[in-house]
């Protein structure tokens, strides 16, 4: 049972609290309520009132060398789509980027519509980016991509019309800063703790957090307040832990972007 304390720690607000607590509504009886419904609660909350920001959990390095080496530019990027009155901010490009290593994929399987060898992506408030080299290290790891971008396309939008099939965050290697990343999951990674199978013991099925020390976050972080809530683009929704020290950047992970009570619900008939 989560505690109040590590719900505000890992970014639930009152407002997501009160509403999951209207939806259970009370009962007479013990029962037991999803998870992911407290989740899709938290989750259309913070849809509505986290500022919107880049980040990269694993980065893989991109150099784009038609881009002049001392030359940046200053992007212009929505906070919040869902309210208008958020504004925007600036985020500052280069010639040099990272950009997650799961958005690249050296031989893409079908559907697979982010960045490949040969294939044009657009970089999210940016540009149109081709993959034209991939190095790797002595044990054959894409360590850096040597690519190519479309001047004509700043903003993410073609003059002669072609379009791209994927769209990915980034962050300028120069100005992103570094930050610990805490991915928590479910306190249990089975669905049902309390059905203890013979000769095992709950805490068998205890499922243990990771933690990404080498992630990049965009320079508009550097002030982020203890407790604040942010989307990581893509990724889902972080708070900003009080280990946060400096520029030691900590941040919890509140809940992902994929809403799994929708899927239950669709599952059971009832949407």
């Amino acid at each position: 049972m989560p505690t109040v304390t590590g719900m505000r720690r890992r970014g639930y607000t009152p407002a997501a609290i009160r509403d999951f607590c209207g939806r259970i509504g009370m009962a007479k009886a013990n029962s037991v309520v999803q998870m992911a419904q407290l989740e899709d609660a938290v989750r259309q909350e913070l849809n509505r009132t986290a500022p919107r920001v880049m980040a990269v959990n694993l980065p893989l390095k991109v150099v784009i060398e038609n881009y002049p080496e001392d030359r940046v530019e200053e992007l212009e990027a929505i906070n919040n789509p869902e309210d208008p009155s958020a504004g925007t901010r600036k985020v500052p490009f280069s010639r040099e980027l990272y950009i997650e290593e799961a958005d690249f994929q050296e031989t893409p399987p079908k559907k697979f519509f982010r960045l490949a060898p040969g294939r044009e992506v657009r970089l999210r408030y940016a540009y149109f980016l081709t993959c034209r080299d991939v190095i790797k290290d002595g044990d054959g790891k894409v360590v850096e991509l040597r690519c190519t971008y479309d001047p004509e396309t700043r903003g993410g939008y073609a003059p002669d019309g072609r379009k791209v099939r994927g769209t990915i965050h980034w962050v300028s290697a120069r100005h992103a800063l570094p930050a610990k990343v805490r991915l928590y999951e479910h306190l249990f990674g089975v669905e049902h703790p309390e059905d203890v199978p013979e000769g095992t013991d709950y805490k068998d099925g205890l499922e243990a957090f990771e933690t990404r020390e080498g992630s990049r976050v965009e320079p508009s972080l550097s002030g982020a307040s203890p407790g604040a809530v942010y989307q990581f683009e893509r990724r889902g929704y972080f708070c900003v832990d009080p280990d946060s020290t400096g520029g030691d950047l900590v941040f919890n992970r509140t809940v992902g972007l994929r809403d799994t009570w929708v899927k239950i619900l669709k599952k059971q008939g009832n949407r």
